[in-house]
């Protein structure tokens, strides 16, 4: 049996580094849109997590029912994350099974 090539091993691990990153560095620069009650409210959220820009349809707004705003405002957030989580999975998981569960950790850090 042969030992493994160190240099190709070790020119392996740097390529997948290279990879790691600009993956991580595209869900950065990234944006995802999170809505709410068919589109009435919107979320609009970087890769990092950062909300840059909430939208609110008028015809919700209305001043005796406060709450159901808010459960919108609650609910387009909500999916504005788990866009920016699922962008997260489909462009570092294939890359982070050999790094363990804290390489897509250290993303949002």
């Amino acid at each position: 049996m042969s030992q493994p090539d160190m240099n190709q091993l070790l020119q392996q691990a740097q390529q997948m580094q290279a990879q790691l990153q600009a993956a991580q560095q595209e869900i950065l620069a990234s944006t995802v849109k999170g809505t709410a009650g068919n589109d009435l409210v919107t979320v609009t959220m970087s890769g990092s997590g950062q909300v840059t820009d909430v939208t609110i349809d008028p015809q919700v707004v209305d001043p005796e029912d406060v709450d159901t705003l808010q459960d919108l405002i609650m609910g387009a957030f909500a999916d504005a994350h788990k866009k920016v989580a699922d962008l997260a999975e489909e462009k570092m998981g294939p890359l982070s099974q050999g790094f363990g569960d804290d390489a897509m950790g250290s993303l949002f850090q």
